[in-house]
């Protein structure tokens, strides 16, 4: 199974309200719903994805993320949940301020580009990297905002945002030791569960 769901069923309280930004196919809100009666909406922009998360039967609504997430409530949510997407909007410090409005925590990952291999890979080849989690080459990549571990636990302290549980992973989405103890640098992938409190 992969990570992200195991962790969203940790994180995400059964029978909760949950936003997907950035939904996709719709499989994170389809598992939640259907293994913990979790209720709640995706959002994608994808015309394709949209289709295979509504054949999966998860609610979903196009939108851009650019425009922020204005058309809900505060609390409307208990948790919102972005997976991958946070280093391709324009402004994720804005994002992160709605998401934190909307419901009480999100959970967010994104690819760290402090990684060693990405450092390895500018320093030998003094080109961007290419990997499985910053897949595009520099000119066709819709990330826009790439971050570091520091980058992000900095933008959080500046906020108030409470760090609840934090990861590092590789690209496969494991763990490992040297990733636990100095993540900007063996965490390929960022994971971060954060709230307001």
């Amino acid at each position: 199974m992969r990570l992200d769901l195991k962790l969203a069923e940790q994180w995400v309280s059964p029978g909760a309200r949950v936003l997907d930004l950035g939904c996709g196919d719709g499989e994170l809100l389809a598992h939640l719903r259907d293994n913990f009666g979790v209720h709640g909406y995706g959002i994608e922009i994808d015309a394709d994805r949209i289709t295979s998360a509504i054949y999966r039967g998860v609610n979903v609504i196009q939108q851009d993320l650019n425009r922020g997430l204005g058309n809900f409530r505060d609390g409307s949510f208990d948790t919102v949940i972005m997976t991958q997407a946070l280093q391709a909007v324009e402004k994720p410090d804005v994002l992160l301020d709605d998401m934190l409005r909307v419901a009480r925590e999100a959970i967010i990952t994104f690819p760290n580009f402090a990684h060693w291999s990405a450092r390895v890979y500018i320093g030998l080849r003094g080109m961007m990297p290419v990997s499985e989690a910053l897949p595009y080459t520099w000119y066709n990549t819709p990330n826009i905002h790439l971050c570091t571990f520091r980058d992000f636990d900095a933008l959080c302290a500046a906020k108030g945002i409470t760090v609840l549980d934090r990861l590092a992973v590789d690209g496969g989405q494991q763990g490992s030791f040297l990733a636990r103890l100095f993540p900007n640098l063996f965490g390929e992938v960022a994971i971060y569960r954060v709230t307001l409190r």
